[in-house]
């Protein structure tokens, strides 16, 4: 009885980030290949969303537009779809083969991949080494929405969000950039960029590719730190109590 009135409550909107139309073009020089032929708008990341649902994690990642040159049974191929969730201090600073790392020294516990045809979830142990894990998280297409349900238990976290090119002959099934002209390839103008085609960033994201690091949305709560605003609150009242105990004694 507790599950189907959890099942009948509403989703909780945790999060909600949008990202800029039309920038689904790498460092801005990325060329589509002709062959599949995929429209920028399919790879285009337009808004990101967290929200609990009976406890769990979902997430809703909003594209320009869907499509399924590969012909996948989902209805929906063509991109990678990439989510990066940080639970905890510490964790994986590689975006893992995407050539991006996050900032500082603290990185991600759980990552999200979809591309039509499998959905993957991999998680960083404590050194930040990423293992592929057993489950596999349900994911849909809604109209211009792919939806992940994590199962994770829903919380205030931090995300990184990609959008790669996918293909099936490679082993992550992301198509790389580089120089090759011919109509299957990815081109970009500079060698060793990044995979992929958009990134969640609600501005210009040429900074991005030109340093590769990428700056989370959202935001985590850690423990630490909580730890040490308590100490300092502590330390605080103390000195008050003190403050006040020797002005009685002076008075």
């Amino acid at each position: 009885m507790l599950s189907l009135l959890a099942a009948l409550l509403p989703a909780a909107l945790l999060l909600s980030v949008p990202d800029p139309a039309g920038d689904a073009n790498g460092d801005g020089s990325y060329l589509l290949p002709t062959r599949p032929s995929l429209s920028a708008a399919a790879l285009d990341l337009r808004s990101f969303k967290a929200e609990n649902v009976a406890g769990k994690l979902r997430l809703s990642t909003a594209l320009g537009a869907v499509s399924n040159p590969w012909n996948a049974p989902t209805g929906f191929s063509g991109l990678t779809l990439d989510i990066f969730v940080k639970t905890a201090p510490g964790g994986a600073r590689e975006l893992s083969g995407l050539g991006l790392q996050v900032p500082g020294a603290s990185g991600w516990q759980e990552h999200y991949r979809f591309n039509g045809f499998s959905a993957q979830h991999f998680s960083a142990d404590a050194s930040g080494r990423p293992a592929l894990q057993a489950d596999t998280p349900q994911a849909q297409v809604q109209g211009t929405d792919l939806v992940l349900d994590t199962g994770l238990p829903a919380g205030a976290y931090s995300y990184w969000v990609t959008s790669s090119l996918y293909t099936p002959f490679s082993a992550d099934g992301i198509l790389r950039p580089g120089g090759d002209t011919t109509p299957s390839s990815l081109r970009s103008a500079r060698a060793g960029t990044p995979a992929p085609l958009d990134v969640l960033q609600n501005g210009d994201q040429k900074a991005v590719y030109a340093t590769g690091i990428l700056d989370p949305v959202g935001q985590t709560l850690d423990p630490r730190a909580l730890g040490l605003l308590g100490l300092a609150a502590a330390g605080l009242v103390a000195a008050a109590v003190l403050g006040v105990l020797a002005w009685r004694r002076g008075a």
